[in-house]
């Protein structure tokens, strides 16, 4: 026994690891980064041989809940978590970090308006912009989760100008996610066999879940989503619908958020960030757009379908879009341009 330990040492000893990568994660006492810093610090975002530090940031009032999350990481005992760091200080959280994953928010809460939400949230994602900006490589990928999530990415990137636009992305995942499950579901296949659905604009009730060209694999053959699934009516009611209010139903039955398919659909996202998207598949991402796809106005934080290699995305150009789609589109860039509006008004003196 002593000696097949010894084997199995000198063998790790005899890989070249890489460099841990500095990652972060905020809001990491609460539900979402529950669920989600187990499937980040056992390898199955950034793969079975990156070293990981992990960086966990939530307000002073929670780094009680914060020291039990640091215990039972290390209880996991993980070979690729080389250390873990809890802070309420943004100058440690970002210092020289590899990746962002913005998590934390305030939330909506009873009575608030959407200007007062737009207003606390502003606040927080201009600091941690600013202090991405002045403590973080400038290679740093960042991911925003906490909503309204476009225009808190949105606030981020601009308070951030020393680090590309393109190293910005909100999460539609998580909407990307549903959308191909209920498609899988209507139709009795699996999910993994459903691909490029497209949700369009924001990650709110006016996205736009699209699977005008998306493909299922039926029998063996790709098969055009529509002409599977053959019920206009349902495509364009309530699978719009379902998808759009999915997070509310899920509250409603479980007096509780969607933690755990919202860390599924945030290490999808960033896996694919990472190592890059299938050949011959899509995915939904909320980027910044530059004016010159499918008629989105410059300088919107949009969902789009994107393509990614090398860790860059692109966005997918070309589909053709009908007048359904366009008028959808446009809604709910509408919806963010009156949140971009608002929160810039805020960003000035914030």
């Amino acid at each position: 026994m002593v000696s097949e330990l010894q084997d199995v040492t000198e063998q790790r000893e005899l890989i070249n690891w890489p460099e841990a990568i500095r990652v972060l994660v905020t809001g990491a006492a609460g539900q979402i980064a529950y669920s989600l810093l187990y499937g980040i610090a056992k390898g199955d975002v950034f793969g079975k041989d990156q070293p990981l530090v992990l960086i966990l940031l939530d307000i002073t009032p929670m780094m009680g809940v914060l020291d039990g999350v640091v215990m039972e990481l290390q209880d996991c005992a993980l070979p690729l978590l080389k250390e873990v760091i809890a802070t309420d200080k943004e100058e440690v959280a970002f210092k020289d970090l590899d990746v962002a994953i913005l998590v934390g928010s305030m939330p909506r809460r009873e009575g608030m308006e959407r200007k007062d939400l737009l207003k606390a949230n502003v606040k927080i994602f201009k600091s941690q912009g600013a202090a991405l900006d002045k403590y973080a490589k400038k290679t740093v990928k960042v991911i925003v989760v906490g909503n309204p999530a476009n225009t808190n990415c949105l606030t981020a990137l601009k308070s951030a100008p020393s680090i590309p636009k393109e190293n910005f992305s909100c999460l539609t995942r998580l909407d990307h996610n549903r959308a191909k499950a209920q498609i899988a579901i209507r139709l009795n296949v699996t999910s993994d066999e459903v691909k490029n659905v497209i949700i369009w604009g924001n990650h709110s009730s006016t996205q736009y879940p699209d699977v005008s060209h998306a493909v299922v694999k039926l029998q063996g053959k790709d098969v055009c989503a529509s002409e599977a699934v053959k019920d206009d009516s349902w495509l364009k009611g309530s699978f719009i619908s379902t998808v759009q209010q999915r997070g509310a139903a899920v509250i409603a039955a479980r007096k509780l958020s969607s933690a755990m398919s919202a860390a599924k659909a945030i290490c999808d996202h960033v896996r694919d960030i990472w190592f890059g998207t299938p050949e011959g598949e899509f995915v939904s991402m909320g980027v910044i757009s530059d004016g010159n796809a499918y008629g989105v106005p410059n300088e919107l934080l949009y969902s789009f379908p994107v393509v990614i290699k090398d860790k860059s995305w692109k966005i997918v150009q070309g589909l053709k879009i009908d007048d359904f789609s366009r008028e959808k589109m446009d809604a709910t860039a509408k919806e963010l341009q009156e949140e971009k509006d608002t929160a810039f008004e805020f960003l000035s003196i914030a």
